[in-house]
């Protein structure tokens, strides 16, 4: 066997396509089995224009006189499947023939898998917005359910270690006859009033430095100075309780269910921490807690009622009468106040 049936044979096997192309009349001069076998046989036309229509040829030939190579890809169907070949051109180094080799090599696998591999890239990639998505749904649970200095610490550690807040202040409130609301209206308005009302609260808790800890059905529990450290804790409770009462009293004006508020506000240590394993929630409780659910109770409709603890802690802005409770004894309630705002509102707490 002669060494250009060797070379032959080892092309074939190999799967390369090899034709030789005349650079003046772009026609092929040779072409072996594989290259017949892919684009056609000895009845095929011969010129490079016809096999590769997708070919330019002004770039071919400006590619091959400065480069002296030109490369490209083109795809056809070869019995029912579809074929990719990778098209090297080049010039050969004699000056006397202008001839240029053209190498046709199969890269139809590695197209699948460039494609396979660009169809992996792109499920990872929504995947991974996806995880992102959901965690950034989880985070926002969590801060719904504990401030972002606990949650930071959960995320850290795993736990929230349990922290005494020496001086703090609480805000307590709750609805008047609640069930007798509830009797009366659908249980879908209800959860959309509590909604729009909470909502609110919370902006305002928000505007004054309180951090909502739960709300309860008709009530709602908030708290100055946990776990990071406000100033004037005992005044942002009280700011936030007066509009409060002024949200309320606007709305009642337009909408047909009356809502009646009590408001209860104290301060004191508190102890903070999350409470529970798997339904967990970050919780307040202790003395100053108490206090303020105590005065809570006490409180006349759509009023304030102080504990002592509270009072000492506000400015001029509010004022401090005895409570007198709606018992038949008149005589004032020792160490509960009536908290009204003496100065008049600002304009960025006007609600």
């Amino acid at each position: 066997m002669s060494i250009e049936a060797i070379n032959e044979q080892l092309l074939r096997a190999i799967g390369v396509g090899v034709a030789l192309v005349d650079l003046d009349t772009m026609e092929l001069k040779f072409r072996n089995d594989t290259f017949l076998e892919w684009f056609g046989g000895a009845e095929a036309s011969g010129r490079v224009a016809d096999l590769f229509p997708s070919l330019d040829p002004e770039a071919l030939a400006a590619h091959l006189q400065t480069d002296g190579s030109f490369t490209s890809e083109t795809s056809f169907k070869l019995k029912r499947r579809r074929m990719t070949v990778a098209l090297e051109f080049t010039r050969t180094n004699d000056p006397s023939e202008r001839i240029a080799v053209l190498v046709c090599q199969n890269i139809t696998r590695i197209k699948e898998l460039e494609s396979m591999i660009d169809s992996y890239s792109m499920m990872v990639e929504r995947n991974t917005h996806e995880i992102k998505r959901e965690k950034e749904q989880v985070e926002k649970l969590l801060l719904n359910m504990m401030p972002r200095s606990a949650y930071e610490e959960y995320k850290s550690f795993g736990v929230v270690a349990p922290r005494i807040f020496d001086s703090v202040s609480v805000l307590t409130l709750d609805f008047e006859d609640f069930d007798r609301i509830l009797e009366a209206n659908d249980p879908a308005v209800i959860v959309s009033e509590l909604n729009d009302i909470y909502t609110a609260f919370d902006r305002i808790g928000e505007q004054f430095g309180c951090e909502r800890v739960r709300t309860n059905g008709d009530s709602y529990f908030a708290v100055s100075g946990v776990p990071d450290p406000v100033q004037n804790h005992s005044e942002s409770v009280a700011n936030a309780a007066v509009r409060f009462l002024r949200y309320l009293a606007r709305r009642n004006e337009s909408h047909p269910i009356k809502w009646n508020a009590r408001l209860g506000l104290a301060s004191g240590p508190v102890i903070g921490s999350v409470v529970g394993v798997q339904k967990y929630i970050y919780d307040v409780f202790g003395p100053a807690v108490e206090r303020a659910s105590r005065t809570r109770v006490l409180a006349p409709p759509m009023a304030i009622a102080a504990h002592v603890s509270i009072r000492d802690l506000l400015d001029s802005r509010f004022t401090l009468a005895p409570l007198v409770p709606k018992q038949s004894r008149p005589a004032p309630q020792e160490g509960l106040f009536l908290l009204t705002e003496t100065a008049a509102p600002e304009a960025q707490g006007t609600l």
